[in-house]
């Protein structure tokens, strides 16, 4: 799993159910934030929205949440679709992760 120096360290897990998912990141018992997608019939994954409690903005939580849906792609071997802003500036921005960028 990817980690960065100046990102305070949260609890992220993935849960995923048929052809949806998401992401969450959470501090104690709090939840600071999610990342929903869902999986195409063509085996990519749809990032759709991207949504962070007010308390842990600037926080770096959303890119937290988008780099493991991208170790998980990475995993997976296949493909995001960054339907959600959030994502898609990411993705125009750090040239680390698009490698699994449809």
């Amino acid at each position: 799993m990817l980690t960065h120096k100046h990102l305070k360290k949260m609890d992220i897990s993935i849960k995923e159910q048929n052809n949806k998912g998401f992401a969450v990141a959470t501090e104690g018992n709090t939840t600071a934030g999610t990342m929903t997608y869902s999986i195409s019939n063509n085996g990519f994954i749809i990032i759709d929205h991207t949504e962070v409690d007010p308390a842990f903005k600037g926080k770096g939580v959303g890119k937290q949440l988008l780099y493991n849906i991208v170790d998980m792609a990475r995993a997976k071997q296949i493909k995001i679709l960054p339907l959600c802003p959030f994502a898609s500036a990411m993705f125009k921005k750090l040239t680390d992760i698009q490698d699994v960028l449809k």
